[in-house]
């Protein structure tokens, strides 16, 4: 069977995006590993606390990474989840896939991973596939270099920092692994996603017909996912539309709970945040459209807009009524009610007359 995506043309790409940095030696140093196997244990204890979260899956485990084991990390989550679609194209008799195909997707993808290698500080890897060895899944990554740079950069406290970041990735692993169906419920609506991917050339052609029509009528054809979102169809659109609304919820509440979890113990998270928030707003240029392009400008979104939700939601009816988007995947907010909470908030006082 012929492989979609020339997997060794996106590990060289990404490499040569990620490029070596003045740090890329630093994260291996041994303080910054005990910080993180320390403030990983901790956070989950205070994560816990503040938000009743506590994970089925055993205890957090924090992993330091360089930006080229954060590659091979995520190139082989790519991997996994896509099994069943490069499957399914690779079985297409239309000539799409041809060898010279397969190495364009695999630039692609390594432009995207090296770009986002050199940004990201933290991912909790949320895939685990129970035939494969359990020691390098259910992880929580630090990327070493980017945070060492970013540290001297701003000169940050770098306890109070380390501990900071580390609530909120373990955050994010008490959300997958402390509701026993999110985690199958978030890759079911990915899986559906692809299942419907149809390597169809007119599809293409409409998705380009659709971004014109918006443009014409003043809107922004990529504001909402990037090109994957131009190009669904109306039953992906959907989709999509869940998928969004779940990770604004997400990343809301990761950078929430990482303020309160550490509120008194990290005296620096104000400056902290606001840099943070500037960083993921300062891309200019090439990164900017690259940004919206891959659909990575929407999801720095999510953040903010899953903070106004989670605060909106709690004005109305404190930490109970959000509580209830844990007790079921009806419960979970669509990316409307996410940008209008009145609208979940009115939908739970229906279903739930004892929250009204």
């Amino acid at each position: 069977m012929a492989d979609t995506i020339d997997w060794n043309m996106a590990r060289r790409v990404a490499s040569k995006v990620a490029a070596r940095q003045p740090f890329a030696d630093s994260y291996l140093d041994d303080q910054i590993v005990a910080d993180f196997n320390e403030f990983t244990e901790q956070a989950e204890q205070l994560v816990g606390e503040t938000t009743g979260l506590w994970s089925h899956s055993g205890k957090a485990r924090g992993r330091v990474a360089g930006r080229d084991m954060w590659i091979d990390a995520n190139i082989a989550s790519f991997q996994r989840l896509l099994r069943p679609l490069l499957e399914k194209m690779s079985s297409d008799g239309n000539g799409l896939l041809a060898p010279v195909s397969s190495k364009v997707a695999g630039a692609e993808l390594g432009a995207m991973l090296g770009w986002m290698s050199s940004r990201v500080l933290g991912q909790y890897d949320l895939l685990v596939i129970e035939d494969e060895d359990p020691e390098d899944q259910d992880i929580v990554y630090y990327v070493g270099p980017n945070i060492v740079g970013l540290e001297r950069k701003f000169a940050f406290n770098t306890r109070e920092f380390r501990l900071w970041l580390a609530l909120h990735e373990v955050t994010h692993r008490a959300q997958f692994t402390g509701v026993p169906w999110l985690r199958h419920h978030f890759l079911g609506l990915v899986n559906s996603t692809l299942d419907s991917v149809e390597p169809d050339p007119q599809r293409f052609l409409e998705g380009l017909k659709r971004g014109m029509e918006l443009k014409r009528a003043g809107e922004d054809p990529l504001a909402d996912g990037g090109i994957m979102a131009l190009l669904a169809s109306d039953e992906q659109r959907a989709v999509l539309d869940q998928v969004a609304g779940l990770m604004s919820l997400l990343e809301g509440h990761g950078d929430i709970t990482m303020d309160r979890a550490g509120e008194g113990l990290i005296p620096s998270q104000e400056r902290f945040a606001r840099v943070l928030r500037n960083r993921r707003q300062s891309s200019t240029g090439f990164l900017k459209l690259f940004q919206r392009v891959m659909g990575i400008d929407a999801k720095i979104k999510q953040y903010q807009q899953g903070e106004d939700f989670i605060e909106a939601v709690e004005d109305v009816g404190g930490t109970e009524l959000l509580d209830l988007a844990w007790e079921s995947s009806d419960n979970l907010p669509l990316i409307d009610e996410i940008r209008d909470p009145k609208l979940w908030v009115a939908r739970m006082e229906q279903s739930h007359p004892e929250v009204a």
